[in-house]
């Protein structure tokens, strides 16, 4: 049978890079009219991320981050004087503010980044504990995909990172041996993200009729409220190969970023996924890159998704059923958040 074409999501996103890139000259002359010096460099990442970052609005709202005030905070602490380190220290300090792990200096010697979105909260995650589950005989596709049989009939998928994209063969391989489960158990807790197009293809496995699960839009133009029109973006089933339609539980935390936050708004938008775990780390803008007078790198969201109800998720998604890891389980080498998915698969099958 003819493959489909690509699904909406992957088309948008590519339409967002080009348009993106179509503007990298502009942000290339961004730096122009400064000089490598330590205030050419502030002036220049300052100015880049006024023109070009799309969550200030946002940023202002839940941090009370204004970007003119942090300009005022950090400028006297600029001087012709000071070393590239001290530079770079005051730099990363400031783009800091914005608590947004996709906003990154990078340097020959350092990757500027803030890790708060994760830090900041309970881990909800032991990989010794989740070892145990998988044990030693658990089957793995393109890397990153882990997935085994529980003992009760229930499939367990833990996808360490979305670096890796999978195949159609892969994933029909994957879910023809657990077809017979009573459900699946999907684990993405401290998954930090990869390739988006990873997202579309797992997901439209899942769904046998179109749905709506986000909005996108970019900006177009320096001020921090120009953006282009909100565009739809739609789901749509893989007809071609095998899908899932029993239940899914979908196991998340403040560890799952990028990728895996679009993951998790995908699947939260499918009748038969329930969210299980803590509000996810979010990074719910697509990232672009630009460069400053001495050659570092200033990476910044410039692409914000909203999911169906038109929410930001640049700030995480929440779960349908939130759940902290119990003190007395870790101790006895039980992960609460696997326990309580298998209970409720097995519960929906007694009373669907």
């Amino acid at each position: 049978m003819k493959k489909k074409a690509p699904k909406v999501i992957t088309v948008l996103v590519t339409a967002i890079v080009l348009c993106l890139l179509s503007c990298s000259d502009n942000r290339k002359d961004d730096h122009a009219e400064y000089a490598n010096t330590p205030r050419g460099n502030f002036e220049a990442l300052w100015t880049i991320m006024d023109r070009h970052y799309c969550f200030f609005d946002l940023k202002e709202k839940d941090f009370g981050v204004n970007w003119n005030q942090v300009y005022y905070k950090y400028s006297p602490s600029i001087s012709d004087n000071m070393s590239n380190r001290a530079l770079f220290e005051v730099l990363c300090s400031m783009i800091g503010e914005l608590r947004d792990g996709h906003v990154n200096l990078i340097s020959s010697y350092d990757f500027g980044r803030n890790w708060s979105w994760k830090t900041d909260y309970p881990e909800n995650y032991s990989k010794d504990i989740q070892d145990s589950y998988l044990g030693n005989d658990y089957l793995i596709a393109n890397g990153t995909y882990l997935y085994k049989i529980l003992d009760d009939n229930i499939g367990y998928l833990a996808i360490t990172s979305f670096e890796n994209t999978i195949s159609d063969s892969q994933l029909n391989a994957m879910f023809n041996y657990m077809m017979l489960c009573n459900g699946i158990i999907i684990d993405i807790r401290n998954n930090g993200g990869g390739y988006v197009m990873a997202v579309d293809d797992l997901a439209s496995r899942f769904i046998e009729e179109s749905i709506l699960v986000s909005y996108s839009c970019y900006k177009n133009g320096p001020g921090h409220n120009d953006f282009s029109e909100l565009e739809k973006n739609w789901l749509e089933p893989d007809w071609n190969n095998l899908r899932w339609v029993k239940p899914v539980v979908l196991l998340v935390n403040r560890g799952c970023f990028s990728s895996a936050n679009d993951f998790a708004n995908v699947m939260k938008a499918i009748p038969t996924v329930t969210l299980v775990g803590d509000t996810t780390g979010g990074g719910g803008g697509l990232p672009f890159v630009s460069e400053l007078p001495n050659g570092w790198f200033v990476r910044f969201s410039s692409a914000p998704t909203l999911d169906a109800q038109l929410k930001h998720i640049e700030s995480g998604v929440a779960p349908d059923i939130c759940l902290q890891m119990d003190e007395a389980d870790l101790k006895k080498g039980v992960d609460t958040y696997i326990e309580f998915a298998r209970k409720y698969i097995n519960d929906r099958i007694i009373n669907p």
